[in-house]
């Protein structure tokens, strides 16, 4: 099994997704007309104007703030140290670059699971690349392996992985025992998951921006700090990205160690392309009233993962003097020593309470896109809906307790199908996005507030729900 697994891995992570994502990135973003640097001023207004909610859908600004608590995660702490130690400084620079052209996809993916979105037995709206897949290219059998794979990666084995963050965290930090550690995330998490996709939103919606904020603010204190070997730091990074600065350690001096860690990295990171942000943006009720909207709204969110927060992991490491790739000292660890060298002992404290933070987050934001899936498949009843909440907790206990490897290299595998089905779905359906785009940016030339008018779209007729969008 654990062959087969890392077989299926070395073909998705070394092949297919590693180009695949960032040739799709550049796709829509040629196609497109550079959307996510053109109209970077409109993403910040659709986000600034986004609070408002109805009985249907929750707001894109909490639309938003769940899809970050899913991204902004360990990645964010543990995953740009990894990249520093294996690519040098210069990984940051390509993590820099895949987040650019990965808000392009983000924005497609995302526009196009609001078009396709549905209402559930409740009155909610829910979609995704599932719900796009079916009812876009009309192939619900995609659909559903799409489904599937998302639940097996995001709703029960990536949660044990983020639990597994918090528990190594909190033993080394404070001497906490691990099991009693998930019971108590368990315990926690629960209370916000059985509240319903609203009290999830409600959670991100506040819990969110305090996190990212303040992990930003300690970034902003170190740089204040160091604020002479400000510049020398980032000309590290754009030296490094080129192979100009070979005395960072041997290959991670290399412009190759940095591209394939920094876009790797990048990739996990962020998320876009992936299919996982679409099944949260769908829920949302747009504002204004166009697909493309919350598609705006979304791919601001692959900017703050990667090219605030990531950036602000990056700054603080190389800003310490203590990289030196080939030691040992990697991941948290790494990112530990870095915040003690800036302001004492107090670091790995913070960057502990941080990892509860932005793990537990994921968790609780990784859930609602399995539940997401789980409507897809037809099993959204109150008991299909408590069994996945059940079991997702239990996969938070046993996550914090052991990790074993093989189960979480097949949540890899899972994520890499799941992700493949995706891009190929957007790129079909990139004729629908282009018009969208073009659609919503005429009405705002003219003066307008951008409104979806089903009727200019006579060859969808059949594949949305003409109803949501009157």
């Amino acid at each position: 099994m654990s062959a087969i697994i890392d077989f299926l891995n070395t073909i998705f992570w070394g092949y297919v997704l590693i180009y695949g994502l960032l040739a799709v990135g550049v796709f829509f973003t040629l196609r497109l007309g550079f959307i996510q640097f053109r109209h970077f001023g409109e993403m910040v207004r659709s986000i600034l104007g986004s609070r408002q909610s109805d009985q249907h859908g929750i707001s894109p600004f909490q639309a938003l703030c769940t899809s970050l608590a899913s991204r902004v995660g360990t990645g964010n702490i543990a995953g740009v140290a990894v990249a520093l130690y294996l690519g040098g400084a210069g990984a940051i620079f390509w993590m820099w670059v895949v987040a650019l052209v990965g808000m392009a996809t983000g924005y497609a993916e995302s526009t196009l699971a609001q078009l396709y979105k549905v209402q559930d037995r409740k009155g909610q709206y829910r979609g995704g690349p599932a719900f796009y897949i079916a009812k876009g290219l009309k192939a619900p059998w995609a659909g559903a392996i799409f489904a599937v794979s998302l639940i097996i990666s995001f709703g029960l084995i990536f949660n044990a992985v983020q639990a597994n963050s918090i528990a190594d965290a909190m033993e080394s930090a404070f001497g906490l025992p691990k099991t009693w550690v998930g019971l108590v995330i368990a315990i926690f998490a629960g209370i916000v998951i059985f509240g319903g996709l609203r009290s999830i939103a409600r959670f991100a919606e506040y819990v969110v921006p305090f996190m990212a904020g303040a992990y930003v603010l300690l970034a902003l204190f170190v740089l204040a700090m160091n604020i002479t070997e400000v510049p020398a730091a980032f000309m590290s990074i754009i030296r490094g990205a080129f192979g100009l600065d070979e005395a960072v350690g041997g290959a991670a001096g290399s412009i190759t160690a940095a591209m394939l860690n920094g876009i790797k990295r990048g990739l996990f990171s962020n998320e876009a392309g992936m299919g996982s942000a679409p099944n949260v943006a769908a829920t949302a009720t747009p504002a204004p009233h166009h697909p493309s909207s919350q598609g705006l709204v979304q791919a601001a969110g692959v900017f703050i993962d990667t090219l605030i927060v990531c950036t602000a992991t990056a700054i603080m490491i190389l800003l310490s003097g203590i990289l030196e790739p080939g030691n040992g000292v990697t991941g948290i660890q790494l990112t530990q020593q870095a915040l003690e060298s800036h302001i004492g002992s107090a670091g790995s404290y913070f960057i502990a309470i941080a990892i509860l933070f932005f793990a537990f987050t994921s968790i609780v934001a990784n859930y609602t896109y399995a539940e997401n899936a789980m409507i897809y498949l037809g099993m959204g009843n109150t008991l299909g809906i408590t069994l996945l909440r059940v079991a997702a907790l239990a996969m938070v206990i046993w996550g914090a307790r052991e990790a074993v490897l093989t189960v979480f290299n097949a949540a890899d595998a899972s994520m890499g199908l799941m992700a493949t089905i995706n891009l190929i779905a957007i790129a079909l359906l990139s004729g629908t996005v282009s018009k969208l785009t073009k659609d919503y940016f005429e009405q705002r030339k003219q003066g307008i507030t951008p409104k979806f008018k089903s009727a200019d779209y006579p060859e969808l007729h059949e594949k949305i729900d003409s109803n949501i969008w009157k």
